[in-house]
């Protein structure tokens, strides 16, 4: 489905079409996000469209600074970070591969974050100017999703713009 409205073009002349927009999509590389990017690639867009894909890793997260017996563990903490990093850059990448393969004329960037999920997201998104967000959602269900902190609900409630929360249809996931 593509956006359809009446506009003007850049010398003032009405026309309908397609309206181009500026796209975030956020994954996390899980089964689920793969899903979501599929399932989303397989829409129609208008030829000018930009697509920012962001994957983040919150460092913050990797406690291994200290080890009673071991003393510091500064080398395993950054080798953790670094793997966290890796594998951010990763789900970021295959997700713009998958992506640019389904829709080879639009306009995509790929990034992986440092950061809290739902900060990277609300963040990117501004400073892209999204018109929407896309992020899937882990299923989890309503008290899973509220002791877990879901990602997808605290960025539709915060987001300044349009958020779309993609579930992959059954046979998908």
């Amino acid at each position: 489905r593509s956006n359809l409205l009446l506009f003007l073009d850049e010398l003032g002349t009405k026309k309908r079409g397609p309206i181009a927009m500026k796209i975030l999509i956020a994954t996390d590389g899980s089964t689920h996000s793969t899903a979501m990017v599929k399932e989303f690639a397989r829409r129609t867009f208008a030829p000018r469209t930009k697509v920012r894909i962001v994957s983040a890793f919150d460092s913050s997260l990797i406690n291994l600074e200290n080890d009673p017996i071991m003393g510091p563990l500064t080398t395993r903490h950054e080798a953790a970070i670094d793997l966290a990093e890796r594998r951010a850059i990763d789900a970021a990448r295959s997700a713009a591969a998958l992506f640019q393969k389904r829709q080879p004329d639009l306009n995509i960037s790929h990034a992986a974050i440092e950061g809290a999920a739902k900060r990277v997201i609300l963040q990117a998104a501004e400073r892209f100017g999204a018109d929407l967000i896309v992020v899937g959602s882990h299923g989890h269900g309503a008290v899973a999703g509220f002791l877990l902190g879901s990602v997808s609900q605290a960025v539709a409630m915060h987001a300044t713009c349009s958020v779309e929360i993609v579930r992959a249809k059954k046979s998908n996931r």
